[in-house]
């Protein structure tokens, strides 16, 4: 018997979304979700469940959905999940629950990070139920008539707020400090508008204050305060979530001259500061009419098509590797071509080139082909001698990878870190080398998924709680 066609999701034509930041895709209507969840072989040993960093019962939710009780659906993904809206986006399904769906095998696989957002956006459109507030430490039966013990969450990020949701629902006093003006993290300065509308990450914030936590904007800890006078002023733990942050350079002449930005910048003036509502907000960035992004990831995508929706004529994709080798998201590199980014590919940029003001009038790149596989499974790159060339730029965009920024662990000398400045805490629990406090997401793996951060928030909310009730 043939596997039924995956449902096709909506979005918007190409032609129309590259002037605008309007979401890109449009999510299922009531009749494709319900087709979609029908899909489902409900697999008693749930494989799909097995590839989700945060342990989400994927067969349950979309059982439920499959019986139209979408809110039902809602309240067992976030039995594991509490970001739904954001993760139903932005993560790399396809290589995680999706990838391990028994359908995939023979066709395509059943759209679980789609059925996600689906139900998410749902939930949103009727209401979001907010859980009973736990009473204080009512789920810490060791502290029962003991004050509430309180935890400070350094990053309100996707893993700092997934601690702060799962301890708050135990009933610690919770508080998220965030050094920029909008809590979210990367959530907010890092992904743009049309992948992820900041709409949904302030409702999903929002209902994280429900639960009783306390976010605290402004807050750059390592200067207001640091982790160890966070300790000594009444936190009985803190975990520390403040990502990878801090750009990384190729170090080639010529990154200095006016028109280089790192992709951090570009983005978080782009979203966060809004500069792509210029002049309604006063945040302009200047985008010439060619530009190239400088690296293959998730990021470069984001930055490539900001650049078109911001005014560029042409915007290349600038990789030393091939097309097959790119560690974007499938759908974004298809979304990025067909709003009209080109692919510079197997070839990778000597020096920027500037006129005599200082600015970019240009890039050299020296072409590469491809060896070996190297650690990472991908084929090793070759430059081949002789092959410079040189193209006419104005704006050049780094965008090759992020290390933590080392304020936090220049200010906590019981901190141990490792290469490029991660802090060296337990992969099982998050523990650092300093007792009491807990790490997780990008600033102990480097640069990863929003997912991957929520999965390691999840594991370290765990421990903090065996910590705190001494067992």
């Amino acid at each position: 018997m043939p596997i039924k066609a995956r449902e096709a999701m909506r979005t918007q034509d190409p032609q129309v979304r590259v002037r605008n930041f309007g979401e890109v895709a449009l999510g299922y209507s009531d009749g494709q979700a319900g087709s979609e969840a029908g899909r489902c072989q409900q697999c008693k040993k749930k494989p799909c469940s097995s590839g989700c960093p945060v342990g989400v019962d994927i067969p349950a939710f979309i059982g439920l959905i499959k019986d139209g009780d979408i809110l039902g659906a809602a309240r067992k993904i976030k039995e594991s999940n509490n970001l739904p809206a954001v993760c139903g986006r932005v993560c790399p399904q396809e290589e995680q629950c999706e990838k391990h769906c028994i359908l995939g095998k023979k066709g395509e696989p059943v759209a679980i990070g789609r059925l996600e957002r689906y139900v998410a956006d749902y939930e949103r459109q009727v209401g979001v139920e907010t859980p009973p507030l736990p009473a204080p430490s009512a789920g810490v039966p060791d502290l029962a008539g003991a004050a509430r013990k309180k935890v400070a969450i350094v990053g309100s990020g996707p893993s700092g707020l997934t601690v702060a949701a799962d301890l708050a629902r135990l009933g610690y006093g919770i508080t998220v400090f965030e050094a920029l003006h909008e809590p979210g993290g990367v959530l907010v300065y890092g992904i743009p508008e049309f992948r992820l509308p900041k709409a949904i990450v302030k409702e999903e914030i929002d209902n994280i204050r429900k639960l009783g936590a306390e976010v605290r904007v402004d807050a750059v800890i390592g200067k207001i305060d640091s982790v160890d006078e966070l300790l000594a002023n009444g936190y009985s733990a803190v975990f520390i979530g403040t990502g990878a942050g801090l750009p990384n350079f190729m170090g080639i002449p010529g990154e200095n001259l006016n028109g280089v930005y790192s992709a951090n910048e570009f983005l978080t003036r782009t979203n966060l500061m809004k500069a792509y509502r210029f002049p309604d907000f006063d945040t302009p960035v200047k985008v010439g009419k060619r530009v190239a992004v400088i690296g293959g990831g998730n990021v470069a995508m984001d930055s490539a098509r900001c650049a078109l929706r911001l005014g560029a004529e042409d915007v290349y994709i600038v990789y030393r590797r091939s097309e097959k080798e790119m560690p974007a998201r499938r759908e974004e590199v298809e979304h990025a071509v067909e709003e009209g980014v080109k692919l510079n590919l197997l070839c990778c940029p000597s020096r920027i080139i500037g006129n005599v003001d200082g600015w970019v009038e240009a890039l050299e790149c020296v072409k590469f082909e491809l060896g070996e596989p190297d650690e990472s499974g991908r084929c090793c790159p070759i430059r081949i001698k002789g092959s410079e060339y040189t193209i006419s730029m104005d704006t050049v965009i780094m965008a090759i990878g992020n290390s933590p920024n080392p304020l936090i662990s220049q200010t906590t000398p019981d901190l141990r870190t490792g290469r490029h400045g991660v802090l060296i805490a337990d992969p099982e629990t998050g523990a650092t080398t300093k007792q009491g406090v807990y790490a997780g997401g990008d600033i102990v793996t480097g640069a990863a998924t929003v997912i991957s951060a929520m999965g390691a928030g999840k594991r370290a909310a765990a421990a903090i709680d065996r910590y705190l009730r001494g067992v």
